[in-house]
């Protein structure tokens, strides 16, 4: 089933979000919602708050850079209760864009690379190095269950510019 997405204004998106304590069957069907949801979204990832709930879950579809260095999409990788270990001292700049936030994209700064430990569907432990937009997407979706959004990490002029844009989409999908 597709979830609703949230979008930028709603308070929702700057809580942060409480551990998972017990994979049930609810937290499965939910898993499998925002799965659903990403995709038919056409999005790279996607976390809980974005659809309304306040627990440490995000799906990742990148699952590295292709050929010409773009994200490549694969199956979505299901991170319970992750953790950011290890992020490389190398930084890059590339545009990262957001479901919460449609039209609009800004070049934010983030470790080249990183090390996450997280929980699966089956309650199993994983950790994975990974790099490049697979790494900036994990970051993204970390920072949504921290109640942070990546026009928080772009510099302040930048941010000022988006206001203008910000405000439209807060007034527009307000209930």
């Amino acid at each position: 089933m597709k979830l609703p997405i949230l979008y930028y204004g709603n308070p929702i998106l700057r809580k942060k979000a409480a551990p998972v304590t017990e994979i049930t069957e609810e937290i499965r069907t939910f898993v499998k919602d925002m799965i659903d949801t990403l995709i038919a979204a056409d999005g790279s990832g996607l976390a809980a708050p974005q659809v309304g709930r306040l627990i440490r879950i995000f799906v990742v579809r990148i699952v590295g850079d292709d050929e010409e260095g773009w994200a490549a999409y694969g199956t979505p990788t299901v991170f319970i209760n992750p953790e950011i270990l290890s992020p490389s001292t190398e930084d890059i700049i590339l545009p990262e864009g957001c479901l919460s936030i449609p039209g609009l994209r800004g070049n934010v700064t983030r470790p080249l690379s990183l090390k996450v430990r997280a929980m699966d569907i089956d309650g199993n432990i994983f950790t994975e190095e990974v790099s490049g937009w697979r790494a900036r997407c994990i970051m993204h979706e970390n920072d949504h269950l921290n109640g942070v959004l990546y026009i928080d990490r772009l510099p302040k002029h930048v941010r000022k510019e988006f206001e203008p844009h910000l405000r439209k989409i807060k007034s527009q999908y307000k209930k």
